[in-house]
């Protein structure tokens, strides 16, 4: 089997997930697909490392953290630049495109989440993306940032804590969500 249809064989169960997963790491659609096709390079590359198919997922995701830190490094000067505003989130495709029937009041409540996330320190961010919305396992994350359980579990709860405060209080529509270094 070729390196090009093992590499198919492995990514293309996760493709779906694993690009709304990085969609969600990141400020807008646009820059996770960045950082999903620098993953998907990243992985190429490193397809002989991968040993074991049935650990493909947490192997993948872990490439993806891995490239967005290493842009959220590179990128510092981001962090300065303020958020999509409302009036261009729908021009650069901020908006899910899978949910077009949305009203005002949705976008909007889907605007302030997004834009509570970014302003979350990464550790929790991904945390609470992994757990909540992509549905993994506790042990499967605390696997993929090779940290104890208990660890995950306090950056769910920090993170959950801090993502109700930032969307409860409207501070959600921060012009300068700091990353941490």
């Amino acid at each position: 089997m070729s390196d090009h249809e093992r590499f198919r064989q492995v990514v293309e169960p996760l493709h779906d997930r694993a690009l709304a997963f990085t969609r969600a790491l990141c400020r807008s659609n646009a820059e996770g697909d960045d950082v999903f096709q620098e993953a998907l390079l990243r992985a190429f590359a490193k397809l002989h490392q991968l040993e074991d198919p049935a650990a493909a997922k947490v192997w993948f995701y872990r490439i993806i953290v891995s490239v967005q830190r290493s842009r959220a490094r590179r990128g510092a000067w981001r962090r300065w630049l303020p958020l999509v505003g409302p009036d261009d989130a729908e021009a650069i495709g901020e908006v899910d495109y899978r949910c077009p029937g949305w009203d005002n009041e949705t976008l909007a409540a889907n605007r302030r989440i997004r834009a509570a996330l970014t302003a979350l320190p990464a550790d929790q961010r991904e945390a609470i993306v992994l757990y909540e919305i992509e549905g993994w396992l506790v042990e499967e994350i605390s696997a993929l940032h090779g940290v104890s359980t208990s660890a995950i579990k306090s950056r769910l709860a920090r993170g959950r804590e801090r993502l109700r405060t930032l969307y409860t209080n409207g501070n959600a529509n921060l012009a300068f969500a700091k990353e941490p270094t």
